[in-house]
Order: structure tokens, then sequence, then C-alpha cells
């Protein structure tokens, strides 16, 4: 293999990387609020907004129904408009980090209800506002959930990336599918999907750890 080609891999590995790792951080800023919020404002909860539990929920849902190669095609002149072009990794960047944070807000969602009933009871019954309950009690006791979480989404956002090169988005993707598919080098493809599962061992591997350090269970 030619140094040129080794070159061309370790730069789709590190634009692979960029585009997960933008993408998770900027959907983690926005999904876990949104699943906090879907969680306390549902009927019986520390701030029931019965019809803005509604509306966040359909939203949510929403974005969570369009496939994702929809999605990227759907929103090309938004992600042209926020970052100058429809093609690269910054613009993939875009589908991967709006397809992420419904993803993200419903596994928040869910960690948060997992947690018992009567540890809120017992902050409500101390005096605890909800502001209160939310920090002290209901995000330490779903960390390891939300890690969790957080976790699928990364290995989530490995496969859009690599999906993302059909149409564009560099990274990985783009090089298996250019090199390994339209020039018929199964080498390429072999190295191409060898890495992207080493990348998703590595971060399920992280994640794990993660939760054993954290869970409170």
């Amino acid at each position: 293999m030619s140094s040129a080609m080794i070159s061309l891999i370790l730069q789709a590995t590190l634009d692979t990387l960029y585009m997960v790792g933008v993408s998770g951080v900027i959907s983690t800023l926005l999904g876990v609020p949104l699943g906090i919020l879907l969680n306390i404002t549902r009927p019986g909860q520390i701030i029931a907004m019965p019809v803005i539990n509604q509306v966040l929920s359909v939203v949510t849902n929403v974005g969570r129904s369009i496939p994702f190669i929809i999605l990227m095609v759907a929103i090309i002149p938004f992600t042209r408009l926020l970052v100058g072009t429809s093609i690269g990794i910054n613009a993939a960047s875009v589908p991967l980090t709006i397809a992420a944070i419904p993803f993200v807000a419903r596994l928040v969602e869910g960690a948060l209800n997992e947690i018992s009933p009567g540890l809120i009871e017992a902050a409500q019954a101390m005096g605890a506002t909800p502001w209160q309950i939310v920090r002290n009690v209901l995000l330490p006791e779903a960390r390891g959930g939300i890690i969790t979480g957080l976790t699928i989404t990364a290995v989530t956002l490995v496969s859009y990336s690599a999906m993302a090169g059909a149409v564009g988005g560099g990274g990985l993707g783009d090089l298996g599918i250019r090199y390994g598919y339209n020039r018929f080098n199964p080498t390429i493809m072999l190295i191409t999907v060898v890495i992207l599962v080493v990348m998703v061992q590595g971060f399920q591997s992280l994640g794990d750890y993660l939760v054993r350090k954290n869970d409170r269970k």
C-alpha cells in the first residue's frame, strides 16, 4: 500500500472522529436538557406541563422518525446556510447533530424514568425546588443510564457518519465508497470496515468503563 493511500486512510479516520466529536458534543449539550424537560414536564412530574410535554414529544418523535439519509438531503439548504457548503465534514456534522439530538433526548428521558418516585417525593418533602431536584437527585441517580445513552449515541453517530460518505460527507464512508467500491479495491473496503469496528469498540469500552465508575446502583 502506497504512502499516499495510508495518508488518505489516516485523514479519513480523523475526519470521522471530527464529525462524531462535533455532533456528539453539540447533541449532548442540546439533547440532555431536552430529555430532562421531557421527563419533568410529564403529568405527575415535578413541573407538570402536559401541553408543553406533548409538543416536545411530537417534535422529538418527528426528528427520530426521519431516516438519516433522507434528513441529510432534506436539510441541504439549511446546511449550506449554516456552514456555507453542503459537502465535506463540516456539512455532514449538521445533519448528524440534528439526527442525534432527539435520540439523546429520548435516551436521557428513559434513564430519568427509571428513578424511584420515592426519591423525588423525599426531596420535595424536604422543600427542594425543581431545579435542586434535577441537579441533586435526577442527574446523579441517572448518571449511569445517561452515560450509557451517550455511548449508544456515539456508536450510532459512527455508523451515520459512514453513511454520510455516500453523499459527499467525507470520512471513512466516503473513502470506502470512492476507493473500495467505485474502484473495486476490496483491501481499502476491508480496512475501512476494520477501522469503523475498532472505533465502535473503543467508544463502547470507554462508555462501559465510565458507567462502572459512575453508576450509583
